[in-house]
């Protein structure tokens, strides 16, 4: 498919507009996205946010692109309500396993993965630790302080909220009146119910520490994504992603701290929403989650990806089990056509031009439509829409035959480089379908076990058809001889 001709937008969360996507270098972008806090197993929220995220950088590198994409690993530092107070989730959890918490974390780090893996999400070019870049955050913390912008008190570092008259932009909150129902309270070391830690006095016991400028300590939750992803984007880059949930105070602060410093910090915000379940949101601290190994001990991994893309990635999705459930009818369809059409390929030779091209101007259509879809905010619902054309294509057209094997190859491919390369919900494999280029094989197997028959050697004869059915080639013995199929099942 060729780079699409539409202009590619995206809606930036601190505008609140839908915008043309321009990077700031031609033909490179630079992404970072919130990485998950690795003190449990991640759920179908994350699934939610990272295959998310997966689809639109496989879009933008479908596009031509050259990207990195950076996701950070949070393993020190977020405490338990989010902002200043509380305690740290990792040594919390591992004060209740009794291990250190960095070994919970990369116990956890790697279970991330392995889900990320098992979803088909690609990992990220850099995968930076907030407890491997101390260094940077201390520097960060450092020129706030000298630009004005943030104070130290007993060892902690605050930043001033009223030093920095845009906080609150992104969120849309008014900071006077602070966070409804939820605002912290003053501190007696705070100036401002509203400054949020930069960096935190390590109180007795407390495991994760690091000397700084201003005593024994660590770093506040914020600062730790200003500092990753200017270390590997550069001060001023393309998109920062992340969940709606952390839009505040977590996003917040990130560019206030960021821009406070002196960086241009990011030019777009893309915020997908979360999964919900009877309507609240799905989390550990609710315990009202699925994990994602939970969902795949009973789904097929490309289904769990349809349910996440059948929802825009800024709309809610409510989960149940019958939502996931309900999805694998489709991604069936979508199947079934690729295997019908690859059957087809491989037994078809020559067709009329005129029915070709009409075959194949149809599936570039639906070529079309879904390329508009994505470059509209990357609105996979409406992709799978298109998707879903283009299967009712090759279904109408396999079931005439008639087209050549050139056409239902082409048409087969495009599908492939939409669904899999780009939605990562379909792969060759899957189909059980026997590659067209296998046919002749194919063929001299089903002739040498109709001499295994005719010769009685009735064992090896089962065998093979046994083996055959299991590659997904169905012979079947006919009064006009045998004959044989890829399976549709």
């Amino acid at each position: 498919m060729p780079v699409s001709p539409n202009q590619l937008q995206f809606t930036d969360s601190l505008t609140r507009t839908k915008r043309p996507f321009v990077p700031l270098v031609p033909d490179h972008v630079g992404i970072y996205v919130c990485g998950p806090t690795v003190y449990s197993d991640s759920h179908l929220g994350h699934a939610k946010s990272y295959v998310g995220f997966d689809v639109i950088v496989r879009w933008l590198r479908f596009l031509g692109y050259s990207v990195r994409y950076v996701q950070n690993i949070t393993d020190v530092g977020h405490l338990t309500d989010d902002a200043d107070e509380g305690e740290d989730k990792l040594i919390k959890t591992a004060r209740l396993n009794q291990v250190h918490p960095l070994e919970l974390a990369e116990r956890f780090t790697r279970r991330y993965f392995r889900d990320m893996d098992a979803l088909g999400v690609q990992r990220p070019d850099i995968s930076p630790r907030a407890s491997g870049h101390i260094p940077e955050q201390i520097e960060i913390i450092t020129a706030l302080i000298e630009r004005g912008n943030a104070y130290v008190v007993n060892g902690s570092v605050y930043f001033s909220v009223a030093s920095f008259p845009q906080y609150g932009r992104l969120s849309g909150r008014d900071v006077e009146d602070g966070e409804e129902g939820h605002r912290v309270q003053v501190r007696s070391e705070k100036r401002d119910a509203r400054d949020f830690a930069l960096w935190k006095a390590a109180e007795g016991g407390h495991i994760l520490r690091w000397n700084s400028p201003w005593g024994v300590g660590f770093p506040g939750w914020h600062i730790e994504c200003s500092a990753m992803s200017s270390r590997y984007l550069g001060e001023s880059f393309d998109i920062h992603g992340g969940g709606l949930d952390n839009q505040f105070p977590h996003h917040e602060c990130e560019i206030a701290q960021s821009q406070a410093a002196g960086h241009a910090f990011a030019r777009c915000w893309l915020h997908n929403n979360l999964v919900t379940v009877d309507g609240r949101k799905m989390s550990r601290s609710l315990g009202n989650f699925t994990t994602i190994e939970q969902a795949l001990s009973n789904n097929d991994a490309a289904a769990v990806r349809l349910w996440v893309l059948s929802t825009h990635y800024r709309s809610p999705a409510d989960y149940s089990a019958s939502s996931l459930t309900a999805v694998k009818g489709g991604l069936d369809r979508l199947r079934t056509a690729l295997r019908g059409a690859t059957e087809a390929a491989a037994q078809a030779s020559v067709a009329p031009a005129a029915l070709d091209a009409s075959f194949l101007g149809e599936v570039a259509a639906a070529e079309g439509a879904f390329a508009a879809a994505m470059d509209d905010d990357c609105n996979t619902p409406l992709a799978l829409g298109a998707l879903f054309d283009m299967a009712r294509v090759l279904n109408t057209a396999t079931a005439k035959g008639q087209l050549s094997r050139g056409a239902l190859e082409a048409a087969c491919q495009r599908m492939l480089a939409l669904g899999g390369t780009v939605l990562g919900v379909l792969d060759a494999a899957a189909t059980n379908a026997v590659s067209a280029d296998a046919a002749p094989y194919v063929d001299l197997l089903v002739q040498a076990r109709t001499r295994l028959k005719n010769a009685k050697a009735f064992e090896h004869a089962d065998w093979l058809r046994t083996e055959l059915a299991a590659r997904g080639v169905v012979i079947e013995d006919t009064a006009a001889g045998t004959r044989w199929r890829f399976s549709a099942e």
